[in-house]
């Protein structure tokens, strides 16, 4: 008898499992893009109306065809980019180019750069505010954000911030937030005033990173290298709740047609977080990506993720100014991986 009880209650545990990942939203990479092409890589951004995937590649931008994977033209000169930043009412790109402290501004038709603007020390993420129609860097080496007049180029002021700031998200009406990783904090500006507003302890949350935002409902989603993510109030920045995560997360996003959030993971995972309601939410499925593929870009339109990657090779050899290099990046790997269901 006792034999039976067991074998229903395993049984029945199965099921609930298999009913789990049936009801999970069933993402899978569906598509892979070789472009190939030597170099690292940081963030990518969508324009989900033009189709432009907008890649940084260290030293350039490829434009890519979200579509059809094919190339369709490259942003020179942007040296040490890390972000790509779109003001599609101005038709206006910008790039934050962390190894010259500047920001290139380009047309989105032609894909031609307009002009260079000198800005705080680092640049690494880049954000557009519809609101202000100003566009903010995140100066990691200068622990500051600079604020520019999109319209015109003009550098509108500087904003000094706590630490070295990671991704940021605007809700727009008036607010950004962006992750303090070195503190484990999120930092509130009013990007009319250009004036820190708040900054909010995440812990237990450690190292954030990515960061996007649900603005109907108020809620940040902010990517943290202790492998959880946590789930933020923006109103008076208390946590509702974390959920476990892959490990080495760069990048998140949210899509509000779906209310599911993402973290992408170097690990090769990608993890999506479902909003039931404003104040409860659930780790619905851990897709398998590549190793590496940490940062990623949301289609609004198709609801499909973008993530890049490449394949490793052995770490090269040791150098003073590289001690303990990682591992070396094999030629013409670089890859688009697609997502969806």
């Amino acid at each position: 008898m006792k034999s039976t009880v067991k074998l229903v209650a395993t049984l029945a545990v199965m099921v609930l499992a298999i009913s789990a990942i049936a009801d999970g939203p069933g993402y899978h990479v569906m598509n892979t893009f070789t472009l190939g092409g030597e170099g690292g890589w940081d963030y990518l951004t969508l324009d989900a109306i033009n189709r432009n995937l907008y890649i940084s590649r260290g030293t350039h931008v490829i434009v890519m065809n979200a579509d059809s994977g094919t190339v369709e033209g490259d942003i020179p000169d942007t040296a040490g980019v890390h972000g790509i930043a779109l003001a599609p009412e101005l038709g206006r790109g910008f790039t934050s180019n962390g190894r010259e402290d500047t920001v290139t501004i380009f047309d989105m038709k032609t894909l031609k750069p307009v002009s260079k603007v000198k800005v705080g020390e680092g640049p690494d993420a880049i954000l557009y505010d519809p609101a202000t129609k100003r566009v903010f860097t995140f100066n990691g080496k200068g622990h500051d954000s600079t604020a520019i007049d999109a319209t015109n180029g003009t550098v509108l002021g500087t904003i000094k911030l706590d630490g070295k700031p990671e991704f940021a998200a605007s809700d727009g009406a008036g607010n950004v937030f962006v992750n303090i990783e070195d503190k484990s904090e999120l930092t509130e500006i009013d990007s009319n005033k250009l004036q820190v507003k708040s900054t909010w302890p995440l812990a237990p949350c450690e190292e954030p990173s990515g960061l996007a935002i649900d603005a109907k409902n108020h809620r940040l989603f902010t990517g943290c290298h202790n492998e959880m993510m946590a789930i933020v109030d923006a109103g008076n920045g208390k946590i509702i709740t974390t959920l476990p995560i892959g490990k080495g997360v760069d990048a998140a996003a949210f899509d509000p047609d779906t209310n599911l959030a993402f973290a992408s993971c170097g690990d090769g995972h990608l993890t999506i977080i479902k909003e039931d309601s404003p104040d409860k939410f659930s780790a619905v499925e851990n897709v398998a990506t590549e190793e590496g593929a940490r940062t990623m870009a949301l289609d609004a339109k198709t609801h499909n993720v973008y993530l890049v990657t490449a394949k490793f090779g052995p770490p090269p050899a040791p150098t003073a100014e590289q001690p303990h290099p990682w591992h070396s990046i094999m030629p013409d790997t670089f890859a688009v991986l697609v997502v969806g269901k």
